[in-house]
């Protein structure tokens, strides 16, 4: 049994501004590109020369909102630009298989927004091709490069939890009527906005699991309004996972082992605190860091940057195959709750891959 300790650690993030400093080109100009545009031209030294969107007015408002010198009306262009070392895949659900492929065979290093496809099948195309062209692949599932979880790692790999027997994590959120969560036609419902959240933790605790059960019910929009899973490991251990789009829920997330329990606060998947108590003894400490939402997007941008001039085809933050053992989940949560995304291959929703 490890000591509990008297403090816990700081993290061990580097400073993101240390980052060298790449070209990046972004496909997209919604929501999680303006905020992830401004969120590493604030903290890091890396440098947007292109925007690509369909609609090319979209691309010119975007690239003049943030000062970046060109904007194109299809992704092809910009993936062909000289001046682009990495592209940030910020693209609706749907679309990040095609989008990570322009920029894959163009021979760009790729950073895809979570998740990393609608489906493992999908999902693992894209780490084949990234592969096959020796180039950088990432999810950019922000939660795994933020500082609060190198400290949640250093915490984990102690051992002062003893072993890990339940993991608890949900994620619910209510959205006006119109928004794109509530559309069938782009993949919507909670699962792959805010699901990947819980799943992925669970995953990344337990493993893949060997058991699998799954509950779901209707939205009037057309789309699944809310899931929960039972998650076992392959040593009988736990997760329990829920994620909603009727309310608005704590978000927090445990991990409760034989020695202890570490707690996240909500919203768990963002900056903040973590709590560590003691079994048996309600001995607590705590870390604490501002809460600085998604202005903290900026760390995801750093470590690819780091990795790509390692030389680093992959995160050890985030590598592909944790990508897809969460995919593979939630392909098995949608099987049993006949969630089905518009054009998907049979063969994708039985979550072969």
């Amino acid at each position: 049994m490890s000591v509990f300790p008297t403090a816990l650690p700081a993290p061990r993030t580097p400073d993101p501004m240390d980052a060298p400093a790449l070209r990046w080109g972004v496909l997209g100009t919604g929501w999680i590109a303006d905020r992830f545009v401004r969120s590493v031209r604030r903290h890091t030294r890396q440098r947007f020369t292109a925007v690509a969107s369909r609609d090319a007015a979209r691309a010119g408002d975007f690239a003049d909102r943030h000062g970046i010198p060109h904007a194109y009306g299809s992704y092809e262009e910009l993936t062909a630009a000289a001046d682009v070392d990495v592209v940030y895949v910020a693209t609706g659900h749907t679309d990040h298989l095609g989008c990570a492929r322009i920029a894959l065979e163009a021979g760009k290093h790729t950073l895809v927004e979570k998740p990393l496809a609608p489906n493992a099948a999908q999902a693992g195309e894209i780490a084949r091709l990234a592969a096959e062209r020796g180039l950088f692949c990432a999810e950019a599932l922000w939660t795994f490069f933020l500082p609060r979880f190198d400290v949640v790692r250093q915490i984990l790999d102690s051992g002062v939890l003893g072993d890990i027997r339940t993991v608890l994590a949900e994620y619910g959120e209510c959205f006006t009527a119109g928004h794109r969560i509530l559309r069938p036609d782009l993949a919507g419902g909670p699962l792959l906005d805010l699901g990947t959240y819980p799943v992925s933790l669970a995953t990344w605790i337990l493993g893949p699991p060997a058991e699998l059960l799954a509950s779901a019910q209707p939205h009037p929009a057309g789309v699944n309004g809310q899931t929960a899973a039972l998650l076992r490991g392959a040593d009988g251990s736990q997760g329990v996972v829920h994620t909603t789009l009727f309310s608005d829920t704590p978000t927090t997330a445990t991990f409760a082992g034989t020695h202890g329990t570490l707690s996240l606060p909500g919203p768990f998947y963002q900056p903040g605190d973590l709590v560590l108590t003691r079994a048996g003894s309600g001995t607590r400490l705590t870390y604490t860091e501002p809460r600085t939402a998604h202005d903290a997007l900026h760390f995801e941008a750093a470590e690819v940057a780091r990795c790509i001039a390692d030389g680093r085809l992959q995160s050890p933050l985030r590598p592909l195959d944790d990508s897809l053992t969460t995919l593979r989940a939630m392909d098995g949560i949608r099987r049993q709750c006949g969630i089905v995304f518009p054009g998907e291959p049979e063969d994708q929703r039985l979550g072969a891959d």
